[in-house]
C-alpha cells in the first residue's frame, strides 16, 4: 500500500456534494467574475482572518506582488529599497520583492523553528530597509513580538506570506489573532495543495488598510477602479467566481481540517524516536497548522529512499534554496550557512486532512526502524 503525500482527490470528496453545488450554481447563474460569489468569499474570509479588507486575485504570488506595487503606486516605497525577508523560504517570496525593483535582504532562519531569527533582523536594517516580508513557511506562525516592535521602532511595513499558514493564530501579542492580520498586508495562495485549496489557482490580499486595498483592486483588474478607466498600468490578475464558490465552501471546513493535521502531527512529535531525526521545536497546536511536517535528516536522501521502499511517499521542500537557484546568479556566491543546512536536510512526511492514524503509525514505524 502507498501512503500518498497528499491525496487532493480524497481530500476534495469529503465536500463533494457541497462542492458540485457550489459550481452548479455558478454555472447557472450565467455570471463568471467579479461577482456574488467574490463578494460572499471576500467578506467571509476577511471575516476568518480577522480584517478589514480581503481582496481576491489569481494567485499568492500576484497576492506578494500586488502588495508592494501599490505601497510603491502610494509613494510608501520605490524601487530600490530594501525588503528583509527570509533566507531559507519558496522562492515566490524573492519574486515578489524583486519583480517590483525592490531589494530582498536575506536573514537566516533558527535552525529549531525552521523561520526568521528575530534577533538577526535589526543588524540587516539600512536606511533603504521599508519592509519585512514575514513568511509563515510550512505552516508555522513565524510572527514574534520583537518582530512587531523593530517595524514600529524603525516604522517598516509588516507584509506576511501567509501561502502555507491560512488558520494559523499568534503565540504573542496579538496573542490569539490570526496570521494574515498580523501586520500591515498579508498574501494567500490558494493553491490546491495548500490548507484552504482551491481547484485551481487562486489567491487573496488582506489588509486594515483602506488606501492599499483600493489600489490592489484596481491593479489586479488592468489597473482600474472604474470601467474603461485606467489609474495604474495593471494586469489581469483576479480571483474567479467558481473557484471562490469553491473556496467559500472549503473555508467552512478549514478549522475541521486543520485539526486532524494537528492530531497527525501531535502522534509524529510523541512517537518518532530516532537518533538521526531532528524535529522543529514543537508549537502549541494554534500556533502551527502543518501545511507541511518537516524533519532534518544528515542521510535525507537515505531516508527517503527507504521510505519509498517502504511505500511511504515524501517530498522535499525545498533541495534549492533561492539564493542559489540560476535566476538570481548575482546571489549564488552569497552563504547563508543554516538556510543551506535545511535545504540539505529537510524533509516532508506525510500530512494532510485524510490521513488515517494508521497510515501515521506506518510512518512512523518506518522512520524509527532507519538506520
Amino acid at each position: 500500500m502507498t501512503i500518498k503525500f497528499l491525496d487532493l482527490k480524497q481530500v476534495n470528496a469529503q465536500y463533494a456534494d457541497e462542492l458540485h453545488e457550489a459550481v452548479r450554481r455558478v454555472v447557472d447563474s450565467g455570471w463568471y467574475l467579479q461577482g456574488k460569489e467574490n463578494e460572499q468569499f471576500e467578506r467571509h474570509f476577511a471575516e476568518y482572518i480577522g480584517t478589514k479588507h480581503c481582496v481576491g486575485c489569481a494567485n499568492g504570488l500576484d497576492a506578494l506582488i500586488w502588495i508592494y506595487r501599490a505601497y510603491i503606486e502610494l509613494g510608501v516605497m520605490q524601487p530600490g529599497d530594501e525588503v528583509i525577508v527570509p533566507a531559507n523560504t519558496f522562492i515566490a517570496s524573492i519574486l515578489a520583492i524583486t519583480e517590483n525593483g525592490l531589494k530582498p535582504v536575506f536573514v537566516e532562519p533558527r535552525l529549531d523553528t525552521l523561520e526568521i531569527d528575530d534577533s538577526k533582523i535589526e543588524a540587516a536594517i539600512t536606511e533603504r530597509t521599508r519592509s519585512i516580508l514575514l513568511v509563515h513557511l510550512y505552516g508555522r506562525c513565524a510572527y514574534t513580538e520583537k518582530i512587531g516592535e523593530i517595524c514600529q521602532k524603525h516604522g517598516l511595513k509588516l507584509v506576511e506570506d501567509n501561502a502555507q499558514a491560512h488558520g494559523c493564530k499568534a503565540p504573542q501579542p496579538p496573542k490569539g489573532a490570526r496570521t494574515g492580520s498580523l501586520g500591515d498586508a498579508a498574501g494567500h495562495s490558494f493553491y490546491p495543495g495548500k490548507n484552504l485549496g482551491a481547484l485551481g489557482d487562486g489567491g487573496a490580499v488582506t489588509t486594515d488598510d483602506d488606501r492599499l486595498a483600493e489600489a490592489i483592486r484596481a491593479l489586479a483588474n488592468y489597473g482600474s477602479q472604474k470601467k474603461y478607466v485606467f489609474q495604474y498600468t495593471g494586469r489581469n490578475s483576479r480571483l474567479d467566481e467558481i473557484q471562490a464558490a469553491i473556496l467559500d465552501v472549503k473555508l467552512r471546513h478549514l478549522d475541521a481540517d486543520n485539526a486532524h493535521r494537528q492530531a497527525i502531527a501531535n502522534y509524529y512529535y510523541d512517537h518518532i524516536d530516532n537518533p538521526l531525526i531532528t524535529l522543529p521545536t514543537r508549537l502549541p497546536d494554534a500556533h502551527n497548522v502543518y501545511h507541511l511536517f518537516s524533519i532534518l535528516c544528515e542521510k535525507r536522501d537515505a531516508l527517503q529512499a527507504h521510505l519509498a521502499e517502504n511505500g511511504i511517499q515524501t517530498l522535499i521542500h525545498y533541495p534549492i534554496p533561492p539564493h542559489q537557484q540560476q535566476c538570481y546568479k548575482a546571489w549564488n556566491r552569497l552563504s547563508f550557512p543554516i538556510t543551506e543546512q535545511i535545504h540539505q536536510q529537510e524533509l516532508s512526511l506525510p500530512i494532510s486532512p485524510v490521513m488515517t492514524m494508521e497510515e501515521a503509525e506506518q510512518v512512523v514505524s518506518a522512520i524509527n526502524a532507519f538506520r
